[in-house]
């Protein structure tokens, strides 16, 4: 796999994440801060339905199959992210992920971006409204 992204690259990546939509580049800056890169390998779960949800994934390289009851719902590729409800709900993953040829990812977890959104409350309450906006018309 290629070499490790730059940290302007990683900005870019998260910047089209819909739960950071609002965030300005500084913002968007410490989101990229916390958020690894790491390598895994072909055949490896990154989440399972039902389970408690922990991390948020950005791909860099790679494919990763999404299946719901068994059934491939999407492949993500390159630039795609998921999990993303994971950072802010404690709600069961909706579908199980598994990389299907070997992955370069940015990782975010919970307890990091949890930690960021109480030292940085303008970038919580960006996020609370990403997230409300993303509800349903007929919810509250």
């Amino acid at each position: 796999m290629a070499g490790r992204v730059r940290s302007a690259k990683k900005v870019d990546l998260i910047a089209r994440v819909p739960l950071f939509a609002g965030l300005s580049k500084s913002e968007l800056a410490k989101v990229a801060s916390i958020a690894d890169e790491i390598d895994l390998p072909e055949d490896k779960v990154l989440m399972r339905e039902g389970e408690r949800g922990r991390e948020f994934y950005v791909l860099l390289e790679g494919e990763a199959e999404v299946t719901r009851d068994g059934r491939t719902l999407a492949t993500r590729r390159s630039g795609e992210f998921f999990g993303e409800i994971a950072l802010v709900s404690s709600l069961p993953r909706i579908a199980t992920v598994t990389t299907r040829t070997p992955v370069r990812a940015l990782v975010i977890r919970d307890v990091e971006f949890r930690g960021l959104l109480q030292r940085t409350p303008a970038i919580a309450l960006k996020v609370l409204t990403a997230v409300a906006e993303r509800l349903p018309p007929d919810v509250g």
